[in-house]
């Protein structure tokens, strides 16, 4: 069965910038990913560009793709803007690979963005809050509040896990420690700071039990990927990474009994299609907006029982050193979360390390390795859940 490839990948640094738009951080990603490829622009036939909130803080609708693409040298070729929440690319490297399989095209860009800082922090909040189901019977605007409203959900799911098994805030706060400390090897993250267990634990509450060194940071960026087919990867040579599973799972309070079980399909699927199982994972980026996201992929994603987290953490195994490292590149809580930009970012990540060109977070011997990517929530269910399972 033929493959979709992943030729060549790009990002900028994960951070603040107050002082670029986001069409300099899409043309910088560009350059990266097509330089890596070694393809030129003039090869590439589609465009595929995932963003979520970019209307919100900066106004830009509808076209969003082809106004931050102007300059990039596509000439004329069809351009998909995708939304999807944090999924956003994500979901646009799965249409990405569809549109391989299809034979639709043979060299395909997919691009993430997102601005998410503001001097005004009340519209990244609302923009933040638009990723959450509305009533649209609700009055315009709510009630300023200080954080995201995804904080509390996030906080709300861990304490009932957590309330069945014998997990802590402290395996937490080594989640976010062992993230953290990831990250300083990672010139690409926003944060670059290792903090200890006990220094997360005494930072300020945001909701209990996580407290503000478990949450991902306010963050803009960019991400890209040259998907292409076996075919004109032969034509090209270069390094390509095979896309085994490419998956997206959207969550419904009528089919899922909690917001573990989505996940626990969305891995089901993937895994499936991968012909691979849990045991086959050497190394993983999943979706740690909060420090509790990591904890609850643990089992869902096949690498302990439910309530076995607890001995995966006091071994060690999901650090760099261990069985099967997570989060290398920091993580969101240390990389940054820029929405758009998130899934391609771990993509990215996880191309490096199965070159073996990740530097001083590298994981010996990786061959496969798996994204989890989740976005928004419907009622009290998570929106979206990507999945992507690649191999050399």
């Amino acid at each position: 069965m033929a493959t979709p490839l992943i030729l060549g990948v790009g990002m900028t640094r994960f951070g603040r910038h107050p002082d670029r738009t986001l069409r300099s951080l899409v043309e910088e990603a560009v350059e990266i990913a097509l330089k890596d490829a070694g393809v030129p622009v003039e090869k590439v036939e589609q465009a595929y560009v995932g963003s979520a909130l970019v209307g919100i803080m900066t106004g830009q609708e509808s076209v969003r793709g082809q106004a931050f693409l102007r300059n990039t040298g596509l000439q004329g070729v069809p351009i998909i803007n995708v939304d999807n929440a944090c999924a956003s690319s994500s979901t646009a490297l799965g249409l990405a690979c569809t549109a391989i399989l299809a034979g639709q095209a043979d060299c395909i860009l997919v691009v993430g963005v997102e601005r998410l800082f503001s001097p005004d922090r009340q519209r990244t909040i609302q923009a933040l809050a638009g990723a959450t189901e509305k009533d649209e019977k609700e009055t315009a605007g709510t009630e300023a509040t200080r954080q995201s409203p995804f904080m509390e959900i996030y906080a709300g799911r861990v304490r009932n896990y957590m309330a069945k098994y014998d997990l802590t805030a402290w395996h937490l706060a080594w989640i976010a420690s062992k993230n953290h400390m990831h990250a300083v090897h990672n010139p690409f993250a926003q944060y670059r700071e290792a903090v200890s267990p006990e220094e997360v634990l005494a930072s300020p509450v945001i909701a209990q039990p996580l407290t503000r060194l478990m949450c991902s940071p306010i963050t803009d960026g960019a991400s890209a990927a040259i998907v292409v087919s076996e075919k004109f990867a032969r034509s090209v040579g270069g390094s390509p990474v095979r896309v085994l599973a490419s998956t997206l799972i959207s969550g419904h309070p009528g089919v899922d009994p909690d917001n573990e079980a989505i996940l626990y399909r969305a891995a089901a699927k993937a895994y499936a299609q991968a012909g691979l199982g849990p045991q086959d994972i050497h190394v993983a980026e999943v979706h740690d907006a909060a420090a509790s996201g990591e904890l609850l992929a643990y089992s869902a994603l096949g690498w302990c029982e439910a309530g076995g987290e607890a001995e995966l953490i006091e071994k060690g195994v999901t650090a760099l050193g261990g069985r099967l490292p997570v989060n290398p590149s920091g993580g969101l809580v240390s990389k940054g979360n820029p929405s758009g930009a998130t899934g391609l970012g771990q993509i990215t990540e996880l191309v490096w390390q199965l070159r073996g060109k990740a530097g001083g977070r590298q994981v010996e011997g990786a061959r496969v390795a798996l994204a989890e990517n989740a976005g928004g929530t419907i009622a009290d269910r998570t929106a979206a859940v990507c999945l992507h399972i690649l191999s050399v």
